[in-house]
């Protein structure tokens, strides 16, 4: 049985699998924004290494801001500027939740601040 939010009852179809029925919950409820934010924040966790001095990581139309807390991290980061754009792309674009897959990069600007 699957959801059909269409007619909002339940309808009999073949086995769908988890990732399928995830993904499809994520596009109904339109949740993938939000996710994206969250998956852009991990990233940059993940690929800066400055996780404790982060005050906010935020992606708009491939921009991404990063406030940071210490201006030695940051200037430090500033020197990686390129490299961290870069591994922030090939982290994005191995993640299969995140929904900004296209065919450019996914950060195509990084600000420091």
């Amino acid at each position: 049985m699957a959801y059909d939010a269409r007619q909002n009852k339940m309808r009999r179809q073949d086995a769908v699998g988890m990732e399928d029925l995830v993904n499809q919950f994520i596009r109904e409820m339109k949740l993938s924004s939000g996710l994206d934010k969250v998956h852009a924040a991990a990233a940059w966790n993940a690929v800066s290494g400055a996780e404790a001095y982060t005050l906010e990581v935020r992606l708009d139309r491939g921009v991404m801001t990063c406030t940071l807390s210490s201006s030695v991290v940051r200037n430090q980061l500033y020197f990686q500027l390129n490299a961290l754009t870069q591994r922030l792309n090939e982290y994005l674009s191995k993640d299969p939740l995140f929904a900004q897959q296209g065919t450019g990069p996914i950060v195509k600007k990084l600000i420091l601040k």
